[in-house]
C-alpha cells in the first residue's frame, strides 16, 4: 500500500500545522470525503435556489428515508470493495430477503423477530456460497456475482409465485422506514452520541501522549467535538420540529427510526473496520494480497467474510426497502438497487481498486445520490434524466479516484 507523505503534527501543532497537513495530503491524492461534501454542498444550493422547498423539514427528512436501504447496501458493499472484489448480486440479494421476510411475516404468520432473523440467516448463506466459490474455485469475483444477480433474480420470482405483491402489515417492520423517533429521545441519542464520541477523541490524545507521539492538540480535539456538536445538533432539531400542515390531524415530529438505526450500523462498521484485527486485515488484503498471505493474514477467510457481511448488510437493506414499501415485489432490490449502491460507495470516497475507503462513505455516497433524485425530482426532470445525472457524478467519482491514486503512487 502506498504512504502518502505529509507534514507531521508536533505536540503543540497549531491548527495552522494541522490544515496544511491536510492540504498536503488532498494534494498527495488523498481526498477523503472532500468531493462527495463538496458535491452535497454544490448540489444543495442549485435545489435549494430552484426549488425553496427543498430546505422544508419535511423533504430532509425525506432524504433519509429515500437514502437509507442504499446507504446499507452501500456499507456492505465497502467491504468487497476494499478487497478490490466487486459483488453484482447485491441487489437482489437485498431483495430475495426482503421476500423471505415477507412471506414469513404474511403468509406463515411468523413473529417478526423470527422473520427477521431467517431473512439475515438467508443473507449469511448468500455471502458464504458467493465467497466460497470466488475463494475455493478462483472464479473472479465479477463472474460469480453476474451469475448470482441472474440466478437470485429467479429465485425471488419463485418465492412470490412469478409476479405476486406480499403486503407487509407488522407495525413492527413498517415502523423501520415510515415512524419516528419521539423529539426527547431523539435529543438522549444525541447526548450519548455526543458524550461517546468526545470520550473516544480524549482517550485516543491520551493513549498517544503516553506513548510520546505526535498528535493534535486539545484545542483541536475540542474544536473536532463542537463541529460534530453543532452537525449534529442541527439535524436534529430540524427533524424535531413539527414537519406536518396538520399536526392536529397527523402530528410528524422526531427523527425517522431508519436514521438512528444507520448510525448505529456507521458506529459498529466504522469500529470494525478502524479497530479490529479483522479490519486492518481487510486493508492489508484489499493494498496487497499476496504481502497480506506472506504476512500470516488468512486472506481467504477474510475474503469469504468480507462476502457474508457484504450480502447480510444486502439483507438488512432489502428490510428497510420492504418497510418504506409497506410491500415486496419482484422489482425489489431489482432496478438500479445495486449500481446506485455501488455508485454511493465510490462517489463517497470509497476506491475501485481496493484498499482505501470508510463506512462513512457509503453514507455520503448515498446522500449524494438522494439529493440527486430528490431534487430533480422537484425540479420535474424525469427518471431518464436522473440516471444521467448520477451516471456522470458516477463517473466523475471513478475519474477523481484515479486520478488520486496515481498522484498518490507518484508522492510514495
Amino acid at each position: 500500500m502506498s504512504v502518502a507523505l505529509s507534514k507531521e503534527p508536533t505536540d503543540s501543532a497549531p491548527l495552522k500545522d494541522l490544515v496544511t497537513s491536510y492540504v498536503d495530503r488532498v494534494r498527495s491524492g488523498d481526498m477523503g470525503a472532500l468531493p462527495s461534501v463538496i458535491a452535497l454542498l454544490v448540489l444543495s444550493v442549485i435545489f435549494s435556489v430552484a426549488r425553496p422547498v427543498f430546505l422544508t423539514q419535511a423533504n430532509f427528512a425525506n432524504l433519509f428515508t429515500q437514502g437509507a436501504a442504499i446507504a446499507v447496501i452501500a456499507m456492505g458493499l465497502i467491504f468487497v470493495l476494499l478487497l478490490g472484489e466487486i459483488d453484482l448480486s447485491a441487489g437482489f440479494t437485498s431483495g430475495v430477503c426482503a421476500a423471505v421476510l415477507a412471506v414469513l411475516l404474511t403468509d406463515k404468520g411468523w413473529p417478526w423477530y423470527a422473520a427477521v432473523g431467517i431473512s439475515l440467516l438467508t443473507g449469511v448463506a448468500i455471502g458464504l456460497v458467493i465467497g466460497a466459490v470466488v475463494v475455493r474455485i478462483g472464479i473472479p469475483s465479477f463472474v460469480v456475482t453476474l451469475a448470482a444477480f441472474l440466478a437470485l433474480q429467479g429465485v425471488a420470482l419463485k418465492i412470490m409465485d412469478n409476479g405476486r405483491n406480499i403486503s407487509i402489515a407488522d407495525p413492527t417492520i413498517v415502523a423501520i422506514a415510515n415512524k419516528n423517533v419521539p423529539p426527547l429521545l431523539g435529543w438522549i441519542m444525541y447526548a450519548i452520541l455526543l458524550i461517546g464520541f468526545a470520550i473516544i477523541q480524549f482517550r485516543k490524545l491520551r493513549a498517544r501522549t503516553k506513548l510520546g507521539l505526535t498528535g493534535e492538540t486539545l484545542p483541536v480535539i475540542a474544536l473536532r467535538i463542537a463541529a460534530v456538536a453543532i452537525v449534529v445538533g442541527v439535524v436534529v432539531a430540524v427533524l424535531n420540529d413539527e414537519r406536518s400542515r396538520n399536526p392536529a390531524m397527523n402530528s410528524l415530529q422526531g427523527m425517522p427510526i431508519v436514521v438512528p438505526l444507520i448510525a448505529a450500523l456507521l458506529l459498529l462498521w466504522t469500529f470494525v473496520l478502524r479497530r479490529t484485527a479483522f479490519g486492518r486485515h481487510i486493508y492489508a488484503v484489499g493494498g496487497n494480497a499476496e504481502a497480506a498471505r506472506r504476512a500470516g493474514i488468512a486472506v481467504d477467510r477474510i475474503k469469504i467474510t468480507a462476502f457474508v457481511l457484504c450480502s447480510t448488510m444486502a439483507a438488512v437493506g432489502g428490510l428497510i426497502a420492504a418497510s418504506r414499501a409497506n410491500s415486496v415485489d419482484p422489482n425489489t432490490g431489482g432496478s438500479d438497487v445495486l449500481l446506485t449502491a455501488v455508485g454511493a460507495a465510490v462517489i463517497g470516497g470509497t476506491s475501485l481498486f481496493g484498499g482505501r475507503g470508510r463506512m462513512l462513505d457509503a453514507v455520503l455516497g448515498a446522500a449524494v445520490v438522494a439529493v440527486i433524485n430528490n431534487g430533480m425530482g422537484l425540479m420535474g426532470f424525469s427518471a431518464g434524466t436522473k440516471f444521467v445525472v448520477t451516471g456522470f457524478v458516477l463517473l466523475l467519482a471513478a475519474g477523481v479516484d484515479a486520478l488520486s491514486r496515481k498522484r498518490a503512487q507518484s508522492h510514495s
